[in-house]
C-alpha cells in the first residue's frame, strides 16, 4: 500500500540539536516542508556518511523552507553521545529525532521488528503534514542529499504550479511538461 498522501500521525519526541534537547511534535511540522530521514542506528557505518552528506546540504534545505529531521530508534542521549564522539556527526545542525518507542518508525512503516531499528527511509512531507514522496533503501545502500534536494525542489514547484509536471532529471529553471486534460488522470 502506498504512503503517498498519508497524513503524519500526531507525535511528540525528543530531539538533539545544537547541544540541546528539545521536544518536537507534529504541530511543529505543519506549515512548512519537512524531510524525515530515517536511518538504522547511531554508531554505525553507512549512517554517518549519509548524515554528513545531508549536513553539508542542510543550508540549501533551510533556504527552500524545509526542515530536515534525522530519525533513528536511539534515544536523544545516544544522539548526543554520537555527536560528541564523531567528527562527521558534529557537523549536523538539523534536529536528530529520538524514536526509542518506535512510534515514528511504525507510522512511516519503516520499523524492522526483528532488529528494533528503522530501514533507511526518506520521506518528504508537505506543509499540510502529508507524505508526498518517499523511498526506502536496503540497509547497506547509502542515499544522496543532492538528489533528495532536487526532488524537494520539484515537489515544491509542482505544488505551486499544479498544471505542470517535472520530467526526469528536472532542475529549477528547466522546462516542465503541461499534460493535456485528457491525460491528467493517467499520471
Amino acid at each position: 500500500m502506498s504512503l503517498i498522501n498519508k497524513e503524519v500521525s500526531d507525535f511528540e519526541v525528543y530531539s538533539f540539536q545544537n547541544g540541546a534537547f528539545e521536544k518536537v511534535s507534529r504541530k511543529q511540522i505543519l506549515g512548512k516542508w519537512s524531510v524525515f530521514f530515517f536511518y538504522p542506528a547511531d554508531f554505525t557505518f553507512v549512517c554517518p556518511t549519509e548524515l554528513e552528506d545531508l549536513a553539508n546540504k542542510y543550508e540549501d534545505f533551510k533556504k527552500a523552507g524545509c526542515e530536515v529531521y534525522g530519525v533513528s530508534c536511539d534515544t536523544h542521549f545516544v544522539h548526543k553521545a554520537w555527536h560528541d564522539a564523531s567528527e562527521r556527526i558534529k557537523k549536523i545542525q538539523y534536529p536528530m529525532l529520538a524514536d526509542p518507542t518506535h512510534a515514528l518508525a511504525r507510522d512511516f512503516e519503516v520499523y524492522i521488528e526483528t532488529d528494533g531499528v528503522a530501514e533507511r527511509g526518506t520521506f518528504v512531507v508537505n506543509p499540510e503534514g502529508r507524505i508526498v514522496a518517499y523511498e526506502v533503501n536496503a540497509g547497506n545502500v547509502g542515499r544522496n542529499a543532492e538528489e533528495l534536494f532536487r526532488k524537494l525542489q520539484a515537489l515544491q514547484f509542482v505544488a505551486e504550479h499544479g498544471d505542470e509536471v517535472c520530467p526526469a532529471k528536472w532542475q529549477p529553471g528547466a522546462e516542465t511538461l503541461k499534460p493535456s486534460l485528457d491525460l491528467v488522470g493517467m499520471l
